[in-house]
């Protein structure tokens, strides 16, 4: 029996990409994210199981957006006859060919068809963004912020809903999530950067911790004279015995009784 040579990178678990290979297929998907965007494949895997509900020969294999919702809605429509459902959501990502939403389809459409579960496939609340892509880029090879409007937001999603309101709020959070991303990697990058570090952050980091024990702390820029403060405040950077101090000024401060 012959089998379909595996490419060397599908992004779909091993136990997938084998059922995949025992199929007859017209053609093995070396491109998930390409070959299953219009829904012929997946109309022909269902045909394996259910013949009489899934002609291939009612699928039409064109890449335009009008030919993808026409088969996509009659896969849907005989999937209803068999109680079985696909999540609107990925196959909407699947259309517009977002990242991860093919792998997670045919995940869906395996298990429901052999009744196995994969332990690693995704859940439901994957939004199909390039974010985990560019987190594996270096700092200085990851989007700009037009970059990554036009990475997450394909023309097909465009034209398939062209109303400006909803694409415009589909651009403000692709934006504010970049925004966000680029606002933690300052923080974490504060010499790549130039960011000078703030005066609140500088006393956060040279703040003496309190010193349990009667006592004062001094503070060396007091021209000589100490100015005594209660050791639960941590504003000075050196701490003496109370004994120890002459003090020759009032002081503002608590002093400790013996």
């Amino acid at each position: 029996m012959y089998y379909a040579p595996c490419p060397k990178r599908t992004g779909l678990p091993r136990e997938v990409v084998k059922w995949l290979q025992t199929l007859d297929l017209s053609f093995y998907p070396r491109n998930v994210r390409r070959d299953f965007s219009n829904g012929y494949l997946v109309a022909e895997v269902l045909s394996h199981y259910y013949p009489e509900d899934f002609s291939s020969h009612s699928y039409d294999k064109g890449t335009s957006l009008s030919t993808k919702q026409r088969n996509w809605s009659q896969i849907e429509r005989s999937l209803q006859k068999q109680n079985l459902h696909l999540m609107k959501e990925v196959i909407d990502g699947v259309v517009h060919c977002k990242p991860g939403a093919a792998e997670l389809l045919v995940q869906e459409v395996y298990a429901i068809l052999t009744n196995r579960g994969i332990g690693d496939a995704e859940g439901p609340e994957a939004d199909f963004t390039d974010q985990e892509y560019q987190a594996q880029l270096p700092a200085l090879a990851r989007s700009t912020a037009t970059r990554a409007i036009k990475n997450n937001l394909t023309i097909t999603e465009i034209m398939a809903k062209p109303d400006i309101n909803t694409n415009q709020s589909k651009a403000e959070v692709i934006l504010r999530r970049h925004l966000e991303r680029k606002a933690a990697e300052r923080v974490l990058s504060l010499g790549r950067f130039k960011v000078k570090p703030k005066r609140n952050q500088l006393a956060a980091k040279n703040r003496v911790p309190p010193v349990q024990g009667d006592g004062c702390f001094v503070s060396p820029s007091s021209g000589g004279t100490a100015s005594k403060l209660c050791s639960l405040s941590g504003w000075s950077e050196a701490f003496i015995p109370l004994k120890e101090i002459k003090v020759h000024q009032p002081t503002r401060c608590l002093l400790v009784n013996y």
